[in-house]
């Protein structure tokens, strides 16, 4: 869908989609377009609930005295409560409604009520930003039927005072939704085509040209250099496990780099503690770590972020085969700390505890956040509307919970705590891989934990139970990969970490 910014202008084709608001005032344009349509809308109005409410819609199909297909009137709610999130969704939420009625042209014209404090230019923005999280579709291997899942809606315009001022608001959101659609491909993609290798070859293909550079460590090396965790779990498969190192360099100054590594498990099926066949589905996606954090690194490079990050993610399959990890081995980690393996299905920790040290000894970075479809405990716990954090310093997670509130990816601290550590103690090893029937998201996080260095400044993110979704669909994800941390990331970084 081609996204453009215009001075507004008589709307001669396509949707022409205008606001109101709570208690059913409506806009400048709302009353234009009534007004040129003869009253249409109000003729509407008369035969509807609408109340101005977000996200409530009238439509008038080919109404008479424009040239339009059809008038559009959305609901914006209160305008101070108007804020970048909301108008994302409700320019997604219209999105929604063009697509669906095959609409190949709209333009967008809601201008900024009084009590809105969101600035012009940066409405269309945002508008723009949200239907563009709309369009996304992953498509690709349907051969049947694809008149039913054509998107026809190839162009939108939306209509500001200031279209300068929207479009440079408007180019760093687009880098963002560039990294979100990466993400949400990743995990989307099937894991006969997306295995380790063909995943660390798409990221050096895609985030070599922007300026990213790109290393792959293969098993060779890192058996030399002693990644005994991470090559455990990917021993039982036919696929080769993978290290991959992103590094932006997009400060002025040389510093420490912020840093965020990924669990790429690209097939989990438990290894030898098979998984039973539901909960095989949708393994695909345990790699929704290593996606977001990819989808980061490319949304920096691609709106040139002023900042030093690296990206690093532990790609692998975690496969029942013959040379496959058991019930009862010891791994010796690239930390040197052992781990009794008393579960293979609680592997992803395992890849996080080699790519964490590794990041450390390397990069010494400001902070280290690790990414992971860890636990089914967190969604138990927060189901499928908060990520679990966990961190050893406080201020980290008061500015993610900030920059989760914003974005709408939300976050919630849960605790660590020395209590826990002695559900993780083994009896001839430094520790083991669970901790039992109980607090499973808190001990993952207590065994992540042992391998964070002294000083360094460290959160967990457990998104197990918002990397994917079933069932009803939000607005501006309308896929089963959400591309979830992304936006949350880059948030953070732009409050907080860039020169």
């Amino acid at each position: 869908m081609n996204i453009t910014f215009a001075a507004p202008a008589s709307v001669t084709a396509g949707s022409w989609v205008v606001g109101g608001l709570e208690g059913g005032a409506l806009l400048p344009a709302a009353i234009s377009a009534d007004k040129a349509s003869g009253g249409a809308l109000s003729r509407a109005l008369k035969f509807a609930r609408f109340k101005g409410q977000p996200g409530q819609m009238v439509e008038v199909l080919a109404p008479a005295g424009l040239g339009v297909s059809r008038l559009l009137l959305v609901g914006l709610g209160k305008p101070e409560a108007l804020d970048e999130k909301a108008l994302e969704v409700i320019g997604a939420q219209v999105t929604a409604r063009l697509l669906s009625g095959g609409e190949s042209k709209a333009s967008f014209q809601i201008e900024a009520p009084k009590g809105c404090k969101v600035k012009k230019g940066e409405i269309a923005a945002h508008l723009a930003f949200g239907a563009r999280l709309r369009s996304y579709a992953f498509n690709q291997y349907r051969t049947k039927n694809l008149a039913e899942y054509e998107q026809k809606l190839a162009g939108l315009t939306v209509l500001t005072p200031d279209p300068a001022a929207a479009k440079k608001a408007y180019a760093g959101l687009a880098a963002l939704a560039d990294g979100i659609f990466l993400a949400r491909d990743l995990v989307n993609e099937p894991p006969n085509i997306l295995y380790p290798e063909e995943f660390a070859r798409r990221v050096k293909t895609k985030l070599s040209k922007l300026g990213v550079k790109v290393e792959v460590l293969g098993e060779a090396e890192m058996k030399r250099q002693g990644f005994g965790a991470l090559l455990g779990v990917g021993q039982g498969s036919a696929r080769d496990s993978q290290l991959v190192v992103m590094q932006w360099n997009g400060a002025k100054k040389k510093g420490k780099p912020v840093a965020f590594v990924g669990k790429g498990v690209c097939f989990d099926s438990g290894g030898i503690s098979l998984k039973p066949g539901a909960g095989l589905m949708g393994m695909k996606g345990d790699m929704g770590g290593a996606a977001a954090v990819t989808g980061l690194m490319l949304a920096l490079a691609t709106r040139k972020a002023r900042v030093n990050a690296v990206g690093v993610i532990g790609l692998v399959e975690n496969m029942p085969g013959p040379d496959a990890l058991r019930p009862d081995d010891v791994l010796t980690s690239l930390s040197g700390q052992t781990i009794e393996v008393l579960n293979t299905d609680a592997e992803g920790r395992l890849v996080l505890a080699d790519a964490l040290t590794y990041t450390q000894r390397r990069f010494a970075p400001k902070f280290v956040i690790d990414l992971a479809t860890l636990t089914g405990a967190i969604v138990a716990t927060l189901g499928f509307e908060h990520a679990g954090v966990f961190s050893n310093d406080d201020a980290l997670v008061t500015r993610l919970l900030a920059a989760g509130r914003y974005t709408g990816e939300r976050v919630w601290q849960l605790p660590l705590d020395p209590f826990y550590d002695k559900m993780i103690k083994s009896k001839i090893a430094d520790m083991k891989n669970i901790g039992g029937p109980n607090s499973g998201a808190i001990t993952a996080a207590q065994f992540l934990k042992r391998f964070i260095e002294k000083d360094t400044v460290w959160a967990h993110l457990d998104i197990a139970g918002v990397a994917w979704q079933d069932g009803e669909q939000r607005p501006m994800i309308p896929s089963w990969g959400t591309g979830w941390g992304v936006r949350l990331l880059n948030r953070l970084i732009i409050e907080h970490y860039e020169a």
